[in-house]
């Protein structure tokens, strides 16, 4: 858990440890002032302004994989440890946040045709997931991607998904955008579905850095999904997978 990265001394301590790493955080800081300044305020619309800037750059990147070889082994990552919690082939599957399909490739070519939806609100990133759909020949799987630009779910019918993933998405946003999501997600989740989330923990002081990444306490998010219905968990046994937390979302 990160505990104190909203700290100038953690930032100072950062920066003298890794110099490399400094250019590229001012590039950051310089995008934040130009894109807010721009009149982008709109968490959404400011974020689709940093995707298009990334994808540009390289959409494995955007996706927060340095290399190829990265990109496959976080989607492995993501999707092994679905099918180890029960993802069948026969299950509905919607990927909030699904970027140029990083584990989503893996979850289309292990479901039945029509049963995944991928949805982003970056139209340069799902450009790039068609050219995956493309290059993983998944055409017969008929996948389903969606540009949206909230997180309300108006275009899905009720009780329509037995699993909704989110990996590296709630880590972006501020708290209203999560509390949307929660807000929405429970009517468009089967009786028995779950939603798997992932989020930055900390046990310190809630913060963001650069109005890209959020740092949440793990209590918060579960009390906010109980405000809405929902009975949330932390899943254990997925911390040595990877840094971030990941939380489970229920029906009650």
């Amino acid at each position: 858990m990160a505990d104190d990265r909203y700290r100038l001394t953690y930032r100072i301590r950062y920066a003298l440890r890794n110099p490399r790493r400094i250019r590229p955080y001012l590039r950051r800081a310089w995008r934040d002032l130009r894109f807010r300044l721009s009149g982008r305020r709109d968490h959404v619309a400011f974020y689709r302004e940093v995707m298009r800037d990334d994808v540009a750059s390289d959409p494995k990147k955007a996706v927060g994989s340095a290399t190829h070889d990265r990109w496959l082994a976080l989607g492995a990552v993501q999707f092994d440890y679905l099918v180890e919690h029960g993802l069948r082939a026969d299950h509905d599957v919607l990927e909030i946040g699904c970027g140029n399909l990083r584990a989503g490739w893996r979850i289309i070519e292990h479901l039945e045709p029509g049963r995944y939806w991928g949805t982003d609100i970056s139209p340069d990133v799902l450009l790039a997931a068609n050219r995956t759909v493309q290059r993983y020949e998944l055409q017969v799987k008929e996948p389903r991607l969606h540009l949206v630009d909230d997180l309300t779910f108006a275009w899905s019918p009720s009780d329509r998904f037995d699993l909704i993933h989110a990996h590296s998405v709630f880590s972006h946003c501020p708290i209203e955008v999560i509390d949307e999501c929660f807000a929405h997600v429970g009517r468009i989740l089967r009786p028995r579905g779950r939603f798997d989330l992932t989020f930055n923990a900390t046990r310190g002081k809630e913060h963001h850095v650069l109005h890209e990444d959020y740092y949440y306490q793990p209590a918060t998010l579960i009390a906010l999904a109980g405000r809405h219905g929902l009975k949330a968990q932390v899943m254990d046994d997925w911390a040595p997978r990877h840094k971030q937390a990941k939380l489970r979302v229920t029906r009650v």
